[in-house]
């Protein structure tokens, strides 16, 4: 019987890159937020808007801020469960989720669909319940 090899590792560690940029992706909300809000306090001073932009701006960023850092933790989770070869629902549904963040992530999210699609790769993750 020959033995069928699996890229579950490759995808692990893909899966630790992408998690690290999306918490990097919150870091970046959260400078930008502090930047526009110093821009929009100082061009305010003087003017009289209809609304404060740095309010509409920081919500906006919190909203980046949050989606961000959960995309990265359920990410890092993946690569944890990919890793050990459980949860192969979850681990579907980083997957899925992953399809919606950009080049990488559709890539990423694609082909690890296909990797544990495989029946071997499906046995591994039910042999590890």
């Amino acid at each position: 019987m020959e033995t069928q090899t699996n890229n579950l590792n490759t995808y692990r560690i893909l899966y630790i890159i992408k998690g690290i940029f999306n918490l990097l992706g919150a870091v970046f909300f959260i400078g930008y937020g502090f930047f526009i809000n110093f821009i929009f306090t100082e061009v305010n001073q003087n003017a009289e808007t209809p609304f404060d932009m740095s309010t509409f701006f920081g919500i906006i960023c919190g909203i980046g801020f949050i989606m961000s850092l959960i995309f990265g933790i359920v990410t890092l989770l993946g690569a944890k469960y990919i890793g050990e070869a459980r949860n192969y629902t979850f681990v579907l549904i980083v997957a899925i989720l992953n399809c919606l963040t950009g080049i990488l992530g559709i890539l990423l999210g694609i082909f690890s669909i296909i990797e544990i699609n495989k029946p071997h790769v499906k046995a591994l993750f039910d042999q590890n319940k």
